[in-house]
């Protein structure tokens, strides 16, 4: 079914309705980050996690294009992400946004070596020499509050990702707070690194739905084939109702397309286009 699946994905993916209005890039912007799924351990107990919880981890790489996943892998609980990130294949020259937990010298130069662009959250306890401040942004953008040119300070650090790297600091003022972000992309204005890191959210919000419109926290079987077959199965059914919201006339949100073609029309024989069109549906 994963295959299905991924076929599925290659086919939707070529059709030009996946084209995104909003934060446009020439590079490929790929999103990154993994999600648990918790389990009882008593009823899974081939999903260690801790001592008394089970769990799968979901580790995905998000288009930004069609906010779809290219690559899933599902792991033991335990797996962490910047060890799972190696095993996860990406495009040279693409942009690749994560959050802290990928914040990994042997990571960061495996990512450069292969000219992949990185975005991310670096660590609170980081060791860096800062190599040269650079000019900030014009008085449009002043919430970027730093802008330099670092290099790793540790030695170990430094045998890991021997080169420089940018760092910025951006003020947030949904929240309130500071965010400290690393690139190894030095053409990238400041401003731009804030709008790709901030594009990162759209992840969430995948994880978001996939959970509480497919309800991927409760599973009809207890072995790992079933489980993973279950997650797989709704990630069929997003992928669908993620291309009908784009083809759509009316402008649907996911959650009540996702109410009218499971809860309505479950036991109707009426095609997918056919639900996306309210003129055609009693609601």
């Amino acid at each position: 079914i994963r295959d299905r699946f991924y076929m599925l994905f290659r086919y939707f993916g070529q059709q030009a309705a996946w084209e995104r209005k909003g934060f446009r890039f020439k590079m490929p912007i790929k999103l990154l980050d993994s999600t648990l799924v918790s389990l009882t351990i008593s009823v899974y107990d081939w999903a260690h996690y801790t001592t008394s919880k089970g769990a799968v981890k979901m580790h995905t790489l998000l288009d930004y294009d069609c906010l779809l996943p290219e690559f899933m892998n599902i792991t033991g609980g335990k797996r962490t992400d910047n060890k799972a990130a190696f095993d996860i294949e990406i495009k040279p020259h693409s942009i690749v946004v994560a959050d802290r937990g990928y914040c990994d010298y042997g990571l960061l130069n495996h990512w450069d070596s292969n000219n992949v662009f990185y975005v991310g959250r670096h660590k609170d306890n980081i060791r860096y020499r800062t190599i040269e401040e650079l000019p900030l942004p014009k008085q449009h953008t002043q919430n970027v509050l730093m802008d330099e040119s670092i290099e790793f300070g540790l030695p170990a650090a430094k045998e890991k990702f021997p080169k420089r790297l940018k760092r910025i600091a951006v003020w947030n003022d949904e929240h309130g707070f500071v965010i400290e972000l690393l690139t190894n992309n030095f053409t990238l204005a400041a401003s731009t690194i804030a709008k790709l890191y901030k594009a990162r959210w759209n992840i969430e919000i995948f994880f978001h739905n996939l959970k509480q419109l497919l309800r991927i926290k409760s599973f009809i079987g207890i072995s790992r084939n079933a489980v993973e077959t279950q997650i797989w199965t709704a990630m069929i059914t997003m992928l669908l109702f993620m291309w009908l919201k784009h083809i759509a006339r009316y402008k649907w949100a996911l959650a009540n397309l996702a109410f009218l073609a499971l809860a309505q029309h479950i036991y109707q024989n009426l095609s997918l286009i056919h639900i996306s069109e309210p003129t055609r549906l009693r609601c």
